[in-house]
């Protein structure tokens, strides 16, 4: 059998072809990504960093993302989420996944949008689930992350 020319021919061209055609049909009939509408919602997905001891989530949507970490310092325990967009606005919640936790607004601290916190009483248990909800330039973002990414052990700022 691999004597014979055209087997060996078809064990090399067909998957270069099915490479090809899977590029093809993805340029052809898939979704193109398209600028986000002013008044719509927008989903924003997990990353992978958020479901282990990473001390960073990341969520995204194309090119919005946000990134999430922990501080315990000096002005106390803090949520701080950057962004890559400059945000009108941030509501989060953090709590049991069953529950449902009062949600408290981020407060802007570089004054551009970019960066903002919010005060934490305690840190949230590795079974708590973060919700929120980021509106930039008259769109909204959403999404929910675990709080597992979030380090064990002394204070300090986590990796960005």
């Amino acid at each position: 059998m691999f004597t014979n020319k055209h087997v060996i021919v078809a064990m090399i061209v067909a998957p270069v072809l099915s490479i090809l055609a899977w590029f093809s049909v993805g340029e052809f009939i898939g979704e193109k990504p398209q600028v986000a509408q002013p008044g719509q919602s927008y989903p924003l997905v997990e990353k992978s960093n958020c479901r282990y001891e990473s001390g960073l989530c990341e969520l995204e949507n194309e090119t919005f993302r946000l990134k999430l970490f922990y501080q315990d310092n000096a002005a106390g325990k803090q949520l701080v989420l950057r962004s890559s967009h400059a945000l009108e606005g941030v509501i989060i919640s953090v709590g049991i996944p069953e529950g449902e936790e009062h949600p408290g607004a981020m407060h802007s601290a570089d004054g551009q949008g970019l960066e903002w916190r919010l005060a934490l009483g305690s840190k949230p248990a590795p079974e708590e689930r973060i919700r929120l909800v980021a509106s930039a330039a008259g769109s909204t973002y959403f999404g929910e992350a675990g709080t597992l990414f979030l380090q064990p052990g002394e204070g300090g700022e986590m990796q960005r």
